[in-house]
């Protein structure tokens, strides 16, 4: 699930769903949001992190008082630790609750993912995508099931990525890709 609001003080965020527009947001929302300002550090942690690709997906549950829950998948278990090294490290963070999924080691996984990664982000619509820092669309892979998360600016890439991922022969696949707005008004319920 990338974004839940069960309770009115607890938000859950994707990380990679907020790499594209948290920072044009960012004046939208008032300086003294201090779960949005958390967001942010964390997602910035988790980014700059060497080893976070494409094949992961990691999000962020900001509960009161500063408890953070992650979740999401990993492609490696040290990835898993060390994020959560990364997120305890950061002031205003109290408490973090670790439930970071490690994906299992595959063959026909590992396959299915580059073979789908190469597809989309050598397709012309994705190219600008493919050359920054942190591309915006993440494939999950496990056990031949794929999932699609991220945020691409508009209706049409998010139908194509799910229409290039369904020609390599994965159990199925679900695509999570967000849109902008989607994604501007999941900042807002920050407020």
């Amino acid at each position: 699930m990338l974004y839940h609001l069960s309770r009115p003080r607890r938000i859950l965020l994707s990380v990679m769903a907020l790499a594209l527009t948290a920072l044009s947001a960012a004046p939208a929302l008032a300086a003294d949001q201090t779960k949005y300002d958390l967001f942010q550090r964390i997602q910035e942690q988790v980014l700059r992190y060497s080893f976070f690709t494409v094949f992961d997906n990691i999000n962020v549950e900001i509960a009161d008082e500063g408890h953070v829950v992650l979740t999401g998948h990993v492609t490696g278990s040290h990835k898993a630790g060390d994020i959560e090294k990364r997120v305890v490290a950061l002031d205003g963070v109290t408490a973090v609750t670790n439930e970071i999924a490690v994906l299992p080691a595959s063959r026909f996984d590992n396959r299915l993912r580059y073979v789908i990664a190469r597809a989309i982000y050598g397709n012309p619509h994705f190219w600008r995508y493919a050359a920054g820092a942190n591309p915006p669309v993440h494939i999950v892979v496990e056990r031949g099931h794929v999932t699609l998360t991220g945020v691409v600016n508009n209706e049409t890439e998010r139908q194509l990525a799910r229409s290039i991922a369904g020609q390599f022969n994965a159990f199925s696949v679900t695509n999570a890709l967000r849109l902008p707005h989607e994604v501007t008004s999941d900042l807002e319920a920050l407020r």
